[in-house]
């Protein structure tokens, strides 16, 4: 049908109709907060380009999941900054490291909050990549041990899901056997399946002290060029036992999103990052745009390309308007 008998502004005509008919909309309930924590007592340093973003020592990291269970905010992921790091980041497999006394207690204070953790090496290590260093590169067949024994020490510490980063090959498959063996059959995987290399992350490195100290990770993230090469990835970690796939960052790519969730029968995630954060914040604080429609809006494109999950700092702002 065409004008005049098909009129496309019947639909939009006032603000109840609009939402009758809305495709989609952001919940809640889509969204999971990024946590810093820090090794130490009273520390809650705010992040200089990620404004009302910190790092925060473990009682100020409960405090704030009790306010997000307040605001329903139903997730968090942990990402730790540890006091010691070395070449082999033995922290992050450390029983009593950072993130592992940040989950237990999270969930002896606010035990209904869904703890997600970030399985990699570069927080804890002195070199700042995400493996073990070997002729001047990572070596990722040797990393995969450690990645295993940092996703079982999260798991024995009680987080309910584990979400690896590193983008190692083969990493899925290590820490799903590593997990079955112990008995975690039931622990989900959150893998960061397509990774970008991507200049987006700025900010992330300020707040995870994760630098690296020398070169960049174009050996094991992705090139922004490659498009059909997110699909062999995703395919992969589908087929290695992953159960969520991730797409980072979120809105330079929401063509791959669509992708993904076109071609996958698996919860896609989009992580929301920080350099997005800190462009919106900063144009809004120059009067350039309005704060909360940006905010709303680059959420809903997320899941619009088809992301069920959102990794996002804004999720705090968002749960108070929604």
């Amino acid at each position: 049908m065409a004008f005049p008998i098909d009129r496309g502004r019947r639909l939009r005509s006032n603000p109840a109709i609009r939402r009758m008919v809305r495709e989609n909309q952001v919940s809640v309930d889509d969204l999971i907060y990024p946590l810093f924590v820090a090794e130490g007592e009273g520390i809650k340093k705010e992040i200089s380009s990620m404004p009302g973003v910190y790092q925060m020592s473990i009682e100020h990291i409960v405090t704030e999941c009790q306010k997000l269970k307040a605001l329903g905010v139903p997730s968090v992921i942990l990402f730790g900054i540890p006091q010691h790091k070395d070449a082999e980041g033995s922290q992050a497999y450390d029983k009593h490291g950072i993130i592992q006394n940040a989950i237990r207690a999270i969930k002896h204070e606010v035990p209904e909050m869904y703890v997600i953790t970030d399985v990699c090496m570069c927080e804890y290590t002195d070199h700042g990549h995400c493996g073990i260093i070997k002729n001047n590169d990572v070596d990722n067949d040797e990393t995969l041990k450690y990645l295993a024994l940092e996703a079982l020490s999260h798991a024995e510490a009680g987080a309910d899901m584990v979400a690896p980063s590193d983008m190692m090959d083969g990493r899925i498959i290590t820490i799903r056997d590593i997990l079955d063996c112990n008995g975690y059959h039931n622990i989900p995987i959150m893998s960061y399946a397509v990774k970008y290399s991507s200049a987006f992350y700025g900010p992330f490195r300020e707040a995870a002290e994760s630098t690296p100290a020398f070169g960049d990770r174009k050996t094991y993230q992705m090139d922004p060029a490659n498009r059909r090469e997110a699909l062999r990835e995703a395919m992969t970690d589908v087929e290695e036992g992953a159960d969520i796939l991730m797409v980072k960052p979120g809105l330079p790519y929401l063509d791959i999103i669509r992708e993904l969730a076109d071609n996958f029968d698996k919860p896609i995630a989009a992580y929301n990052v920080s350099g997005e954060y800190a462009m919106i914040h900063a144009a809004a604080q120059r009067g350039w745009l309005d704060y909360e429609r940006v905010m709303f809006e680059s959420l809903l494109s997320m899941k619009r390309a088809g992301a069920k999950l959102i990794l996002t700092y804004f999720a705090k702002d968002a749960a108070r308007l929604l």
